[in-house]
């Protein structure tokens, strides 16, 4: 079954390239949102496997942490692992206190550390929970 992902944020571009990352090395769909309401309305009414957030909104210079706060403290899409797309480990770090699994940077979309990340989400038959992902994740270290 195809998996489900919701990219958010991103311009044209780096949408292209995480879209090609994914639907050439998972049996998986890539769905973009702009924005934070954008993102919250297709959270609510379709199933996703992952969402990939964005730092800063390309866009409206949204902002990426606030959109994983409100994604895990929503209880009706709270369920759905988040990833944050940033090369800086602080935001990544504070990400994972929000709640996401551990996500990656651009400079490294075409790595297998990369792939390893978005593996368990979107392998065949993985449909874990952020926990699991995270766990999933230190294993690969």
């Amino acid at each position: 079954m195809t998996k489900q992902v919701l990219d958010v944020g991103n311009c044209s571009m780096d949408h292209g390239n995480i879209k090609h990352l994914i639907e050439t090395n998972f049996d998986a769909s890539v769905v973009r949102a702009h924005d934070q309401k954008g993102a919250i309305d297709l959270l609510r009414n379709g199933a996703f496997d992952l969402v990939l957030v964005n730092r800063v909104f390309h866009r409206d210079r949204g902002d990426g942490l606030e959109l994983i706060w409100k994604i895990k403290t929503d209880p009706q899409v709270s369920a759905t692992p988040a990833m944050l797309i940033s090369d800086l480990d602080d935001f990544q770090q504070k990400a994972i206190e929000a709640g996401a699994a551990t996500g990656f940077g651009k400079k490294s979309l075409g790595s297998q550390e990369t792939r390893q990340r978005l593996s368990p989400f979107l392998e065949a038959g993985g449909s874990v929970g952020c926990d699991s992902g995270r766990s999933a994740d230190a294993a690969t270290k």
